[in-house]
Formats: C-alpha cells, structure tokens, sequence
C-alpha cells in the first residue's frame, strides 16, 4: 500500500512465561499418560492456536482480569495479557477446572 497516513503492521511479540510453560508441561504429561504421541500432539494444538494471537490479541473477553482464548482441539484456555507489543501468556489451564482453582492460579 505505502500510503501516507496508512497504519503499519507491528510486531507482535509472544512471550510464554514460566507459570503458562509450567501448564503446558504438566498438559503434555496428562496426555502422554493417557495415549503415547497425545502429548506432542497437545502442545502442537497448543502452540498454534497461541500463535493466532498475533492476529487477534485484544478481542478475546477478559476472565479473571486475563484475555482467555479459548482453545480449539482441547478443553483449554490460554490467558494472557497485551501490551503494545508484546503478548504475555500467564497461564494454560485445564477449562474443567473448578473456577475458584483457576482464579486462584491466576492471581490478582
């Protein structure tokens, strides 16, 4: 396009802090215990959709004062925050979850 005025993509950037690669690792041992390849096909599922977020970070409702994606293949959630350029992933939770459990995991 190169029109004067015209907005310009930004990098997005996705950061997976150490609590959400804390869940994603006990995800892959829950599904590896239940059939072996399951596991590497979580986080698989996993990773895509979290890299959709480049595209759609901000319009997800807010949950727990996190943005909660809700993931396709699993019964999972990523949350997240959003800054200008950067993605924060707090955590990936098991949706089955009592609700109390997951506030708590998310913090204040």
């Amino acid at each position: 396009n190169g029109e004067a005025g015209a907005p310009r993509p930004v990098a997005v950037k996705i950061e997976i802090l150490p609590s959400a690669r804390e869940d994603l690792a006990a995800g892959f041992d829950f599904y590896e215990r239940q059939q072996t390849g399951l596991g590497a096909y979580f986080l698989r599922s996993l990773f895509a959709d979290i890299e959709t977020l480049t595209g759609t970070a901000g319009i997800h409702r807010k949950v727990f004062g996190a943005h909660r994606l809700l993931v396709r293949i699993f019964p999972y959630a990523v949350y997240y925050e959003l800054s200008v350029s950067t993605i924060r992933v707090k955590a990936v939770l098991d949706c089955r979850r009592d609700p109390d459990w997951t506030r708590r995991k998310l913090g204040p």
